[in-house]
């Protein structure tokens, strides 16, 4: 290998790539920066001036080809800054990250000091700007001053305004020294802070110290640049800085991967609680933004949030870091986790960000975070923060982290180390005094921190001590003491993070779904593909796990998981992250700790602490290799001098290429290191270009998320431009994505369901799935707005439009047909076409965005803007209306162009054609996401009775009533105004409807009603419920019943369907047309065979049988399935009615009359005590009772409403097949029945027997309407 190039293009493993300079170029002077933001009133000293990159070393290596706007970006965000002597110039260090277009990542590290201004040019630009500045300023603010000040100054408002200007660091060129930023900054491969840290300070320290170091500057950074290796994977490697040794190390594959930031840090910046949220946040791919005035804190806080994912990786734009001129990224429709810079002046409110409907906003220096609204809890979450807590007092750390300390003392804990400086303020951002009430509230802080500390009863100095003997005992450790504890702290934290996923995704490979097709073929379908059973998964854990984990499982990160699972299903290639944590899954299997079939929610606690920290002190303990020590180079006399105080410009002949040959890869790298080396390194983030399989993954990521990151460089608009493209593009694909899972959920569960009608899913799948419409659609909605009011966009969006609306008809321009489609067209022409029967029908709702939305504001449980928009979408969705309104919210282009810039996605009209038409697809299937939600909120339901022309119901006297009963609740008993058959009431959401009860009072000449059917609407949602009757209802007609209960179903808003709803329903649509028949007209009732009964038996069971499969929450009507069309009640009066003996001429048998004799036959049994056995005694005894209970009931249901209630109190006692083998021996039915009847036949009554005996493993619970009246 000759040094300057690594053979091809894979990384030689050095351990930094390029030593780069940055600063002011005094060739082309000041340049304002004006991409960086920064107005022109700051005074010339506070304003940003361009800083360019003024050298690397070397030019360029081929694995890792330079950005010099990236890096000239992140290693002075803000552009050169400008001090005098009277300002504080500590040396302030950040690190920060590239990653480039395919998500690989380098480091960067950088020191940025300030040097003395030599440049005459420079320093007299400086003088002019400030003479200007000044002019401006006089004009400006003379009067106010004048007037505040006469008092206290002696009046000449001159010189009030000179010690004002005083204060805002004026220059004088003759009486000041300038000073200005400069930069010097380590690229490497892998992250290994600390030890870059300690490189920039020495070199540092060796420019600003008297003595110069002991040989040139070159050496060094020669010796870092090109004889340092990177430590192999589980070793640990020894190098010289200029003043000492520099340890560092890096976890083997079987360890969590290498980190090397202070996790400490953010604990004290934040406390645990916060940063658990932040860490939910983040797993559930919220937007998040970073906010301090630290780089180095952005970095530490992003970093250490998305290394405590293991084994999950963070999907979207990160950029801890984003450079002032980048911030029109804040814009970004997508997921993201940004750090911006703050001034430290400006507070909160001055930011103003385009979207917070789902933002976490993290304010670093303050202790405080924003969360999203409806943020889900993260699993055992209590006992959680309880683990790590335990774990920070140890450390002396409290849990609610250092509040005031954040700002300074932690700055001065971490100065102590370095050699450099020790002066109290350098914990300011330069210039800004720390002020007295800061020092005073710091030291309450530090009293409460004592007083804590004395309470849980350790002394923080005796516990160090205590550390200290315990590590010194057994092994010299090679890092100072302080080092050590950090890396011990980090593994301790990282280990009970990782933790929480071994246990929570213990038997996650069960789950993964694996493709049946080859790779190459299972690739190019990734998008359709399911890849992991969620459903079966979430039905095993804990209730409270739900709300997160269904979320969860929806993400980018965990999609790629799964995919990585699936793409390397050898271990050779499995990829390194994957391989430590599914060996950790096998060891918690192996330790058999929780059984995967029996989930609890017992906390598990981190049992790997120990075992981790080991391996880190052993590799501190013994360094596995020590580089080469700096050596003098092969340069000319008089070169490598350079002048005290300042960073020279290098000899680049020296620097520009390696040693011929590597002696540390000959001498220290055996070969198995070398291979190891690059198997790790994919998960150091050095994507390998040659690997195929890296290749699928990557591409697999970017299915997600269309831009990973913004590109660093000069933003033309037509940069811009492109990248809000990508945006729009990104959006769409997620939209069509998104609509497409959310139809397959539905579409998929409906498939398995058509054995019979009940077509949703609720609960938290769906919910899950909801919720993240929701965010998307704030996201596009705050793509590119002009100015952000509220924290929803949606919603202030329709708010516009309402208000347009309303200015338009009060100005009378405007008629509201537009805004109000008839929704049942179907209904109203079917009544126009036949007007000869004047059927009554329900008058149709309007179909009317404004009114939705006036709902939404009538809910008083809902009082934020984004909970707002989030019901509108929700209500929108089940009406199945989402597509529509949001066109016509979208076709007021005026408004449109008013709201938005002109790249906004709602103003791409291709793309949004194809948004909506995606949304359009929604319709196919019905969601309950709005009545499921709001369960507690009033609703005004309609209510249509429609008796039966033929036998008029006009001569009707008696006063009828009706009660409602749905999933949540019911009405109770309304009574209905005589010959009133339409009205509305209001009540609290009753959920899906199940069962109307209907009756009457018996009063009056007439008391005969026959009921075709009854509908409600919901006048919310517009759901309708058609509960068909058919039979009639009164004293001496039909089977004598003053009262039925009514099955319900949903009708759906097709034109054909209404066309035949309307309509009296037809002979398959009703379960008691069949039954009207049979006792009106014997004669004429359908004939099933003995063939089609036990098949209409099966399937009755077979659909209860289906309904206690399904998970809890997305069962459907229990009551549908027993009382329905197709019910079991039905099925069994099939069974009964099969060869029952047709009496004499009007007279009317009913099931009912037979079960009463069957009855009266056991009694008398009893009496005479010839009883058989024991066993058939008590089936008997039951029957008798039940009949007699259902007989004495003071309801007045008739014989066909009896039977119902045997049969559902049979089923819910599982007592249905005794009763069954009961009837078939008993002779009453030899009386009743012909010889070819099912019930005499033996075989058919015992398969009947079988198949109603699997209802025995179900707990059946009936809805109150059904028992009302019997307590048994």
């Amino acid at each position: 290998m000759s040094g300057g190039s690594g053979g091809g293009s894979s990384a030689p493993g050095r351990f930094a790539d390029y030593f780069v300079i940055c600063g002011l170029d005094t060739e082309t002077g000041l340049e304002p920066d004006e991409l960086s933001g920064e107005n022109f009133e700051q005074t010339p000293l506070r304003r940003t001036f361009k800083s360019k990159v003024l050298a690397r070393y070397p030019e360029n290596v081929e694995w890792n080809p330079f950005d010099q706007d990236a890096v000239g970006m992140l290693c002075m965000p803000k552009g050169l800054a400008f001090k005098t002597q009277a300002d504080s110039r500590e040396p302030q260090f950040h690190s920060f990250i590239i990653t480039r277009e395919d998500g690989s990542r380098t480091f960067g590290f950088s020191l940025t000091f300030f040097e003395e201004v030599t440049s005459k040019q420079i320093c007299s630009a400086m003088q002019t700007l400030y003479h200007m500045h000044n002019a401006e300023y006089d004009i400006l603010h003379t009067p106010p001053t004048n007037d505040k000040d006469s008092c206290s100054s002696t009046g000449d408002c001159n010189g009030t305004s000179v010690s004002k200007l005083q204060r805002f660091n004026s220059y004088d060129i003759s009486r000041d020294t300038l000073y200005v930023s400069k930069c010097i900054c380590l690229i490497t491969p892998m992250s290994f802070m600390k030890a870059c840290k300690k490189v920039l300070e020495q070199l540092h320290q060796a420019v600003t110290s008297p003595q110069p170091p002991p040989l040139p500057l070159e050496s060094y950074i020669y010796n870092i640049l090109y004889e340092v290796p990177l430590p192999p994977a589980g070793r640990s490697l020894k190098f010289s800085g200029v003043y000492g040794p520099i340890i560092c190390q890096r976890p083997s594959t079987s360890e969590l991967p290498l980190f090397d930031f202070p996790v400490k840090e953010v604990f004290e910046l934040l406390g645990v609680e916060n940063v658990v949220q932040l860490f939910t946040c983040a797993l559930l791919e919220f937007q998040i933004l970073l906010y301090s005035q630290h780089y180095q804190r952005l970095m530490t806080v992003a970093e250490t949030i998305t290394a405590l994912m293991f084994p999950f990786q963070w999907q979207h734009v990160y950029v801890p870091i984003l450079p002032a001129s980048l911030l029109h990224f804040l814009d970004a429709p997508v997921p993201y986790l940004m750090g911006l810079h703050s001034n430290g002046l400006d507070d909160r409110s001055k930011l103003e960000l385009p979207q917070e409907a789902n933002l976490c906003f993290v304010d670093v220096d303050n202790h405080f975070i924003e969360l999203p609204e409806d943020l889900p809890q993260f699993p055992n979450k209590l006992e959680f923060i309880q683990e790590v807590s335990e774990i920070l007092m140890a450390f002396g750390i409290p849990p609610e982290g250092n509040l005031h300390c954040s700002e300074s003392a932690s700055k001065m804990k971490s100065l102590r180390t370095c050699d450099l400086v020790s002066d109290k303020r350098n914990g300011n951002i330069a210039g800004s005094p720390l002020n007295s009430y800061e020092l005073l509230k710091e030291n309450e802080t530090i009293a409460r921190l004592q007083a804590l500390v004395k309470r849980t009863g350790v002394s923080l100095e005796k516990l160090e001590v205590r550390e200290e003997t315990s590590s010194k005992k057994d092994l010299k450790i090679q890092c100072d003491e302080e080092e050590f504890k950090i890396y011990q702290l980090n593994i301790q934290i990282r280990e009970v993070f990782a933790n929480r996923f071994t246990q929570m995704f213990a038997d996650y490979e069960v789950f993964v779904i694996q493709p049946s097709q080859d790779k190459e073929s299972w690739f190019t379908n990734r998008e359709q593909m399911q890849n992991f059973d969620k459903a079966s998964f979430l039905s095993d854990q804990p209730e409270p796990y739900l709300p997160f984990l269904s979320r969860f499982l929806e993400t980018q990160m965990f999609a790629s998981f799964i995919d990585n699972k699936i793409m390397c299903h050898d271990d050779d290639d499995k990829d390194p992250i994957l391989r430590v944590f599914d060996s950790r899954v096998d060891k918690i299997r192996l330790l058999n700790v929780r059984t995967p079939t029996l989930r609890t929610s017992m906390y598990q606690k981190c049992t790997t602490i120990d075992e981790a920290e080991k391996s880190i002190e052993l590799r501190l303990a013994k360094i596995d290799h020590t580089a080469v020590h700096p050596h003098l180079l092969d340069m000319k006399i008089g070169q490598g001098k350079y002048e005290l105080g300042f960073f020279p410009r290098l000899q680049s002949d020296v620097l520009s290429t390696g040693p011929a040959s590597n002696k540390w890869t000959k001498r220290n790298a055996p070969a198995q290191w070398r291979r190891k080396d690059r198997q790790k390194q994919h998960t150091e983030h050095l994507r390998l270009d040659n690997d195929q399989r890296e290749k699928y993954i990557q591409e697999a990521r970017s299915l997600g998320s269309t831009i990973r990151q913004p590109k660093l460089s000069n933003l033309s608009p037509s940069v811009i431009a492109q990248t809000n493209w990508k945006f729009v593009e990104g959006l769409l694909k997620e939209c069509r994505n998104k609509t497409k899972r959310m139809l397959v959920e539905k579409m998929g569960r409906e498939a398995v369901e058509l054995g019979h009608g009940e077509v949703n899913i609720t609960g938290v799948e769906e919910n899950t799935l909801i919720a993240s419409l929701c965010d998307l659609l704030e996201r596009i909605w705050s793509h590119g707005l002009q100015v952000k009011q509220g924290k929803s966009a949606l919603w202030s969006h329709l708010l516009h439009y309402l208000e347009n609306r309303q200015r338009k008809t009060t100005s009378g321009s405007f008629s509201t047909s537009g805004d109000s489609v008839l929704l049942n067209l179907g209904i109203l022409l079917d009544s126009e076409r036949r007007k000869s029967d004047t059927s009554p029908a329900m008058s149709p709702l309007r179909i009317s965005l404004i009114q939705d939305m006036r709902h939404i504001q009538n809910i008083s449980e809902i009082k934020t803007d984004v909970g707002k928009a989030r019901a509108w979408v929700r209500l929108s969705m089940e009406k199945k209306l989402l597509s529509r309104h949001l066109k016509q919210l979208l076709s007021d282009h005026e408004l449109t162009k008013k709201l938005y810039k002109r790249y906004a996605f709602l103003r791409c009209d291709d793309e949004k054609e194809q948004f909506l038409y995606h949304l359009l697809s929604f319709n196919a299937v019905d969601y309950f996401c709005f009545t499921n939600v709001f369960t507690t909120i009033l609703i005004p339901y309609h209510i249509l009775i429609v008796p039966s022309k033929k036998l008029g119901g006009s001569m009707f006297t008696a006063n009828p009533w009706i009660c409602i009963s749905g999933e949540l609740g019911e009405t109770g008993v309304l009574q209905i105004p005589r010959n009133i058959l339409e009205m509305t009431f209001e009540c609290q959401n009753l959920g899906k409807l199940t069962t109307v009860q209907i009756g009457h009072d018996n009063s009056g000449l007439y008391a005969k009603w026959l009921v075709e059917y009854v509908m409600v609407r919901n006048e919310i949602t517009g759901h309708t419920y058609k509960f068909p009757c058919g039979r009639w209802l009164g004293k001496g007609m039909d089977d004598g019943s003053l009262e039925r209960i009514l099955v319900g179903e949903l009708l759906t808003s097709h034109t054909e369907a209404d066309e035949r709803q309307c309509r009296t329903p037809p002979l398959q649509q009703s379960p008691s047309m069949i039954r009207r028949f049979v006792t009106i007209s014997p004669n004429n009732k359908p004939k099933l065979n003995t063939g089609q009964i036990q098949e209409a038996i099966g399937e009755a069971v077979n659909g209860i049988v289906k309904h206690f499969h399904k998970p809890e929450k997305e069962r459907g009507s229990l009551t549908l399935l027993l009382c329905g069309e197709s019910g079991l009640v039905s099925a069994l009066e099939q069974v009964f009615q099969h060869g029952f003996k047709s009496p004499r001429l009007f007279k009317n048998v009913f099931i009912w009359d037979f079960l009463e004799k069957a009855q009266t036959y056991y009694e008398t049994l009893e009496q005479n005590e010839m009883v058989p056995e024991e066993n058939w005694q008590t089936r008997a005894r039951n029957f008798c009772r039940f009949v007699t209970a259902i007989n004495n009931t003071p309801r007045n249901i008739g014989k066909d409403g009896k039977f119902q209630m045997l049969v559902c109190l049979g089923a819910r006692d599982h007592l249905l097949h005794h009763w069954i083998a009961l009837l078939a021996d008993c002779p009453i039915t030899a009386q009743m029945y012909e010889d070819v009847a099912l019930i005499k036949d033996h075989s058919l009554v015992n398969s009947l027997i079988r198949v109603l005996q699997t209802l025995q493993e179900f707990n059946i619970t009936l809805e109150a309407s059904l028992v009302k009246g019997i307590d048994i």
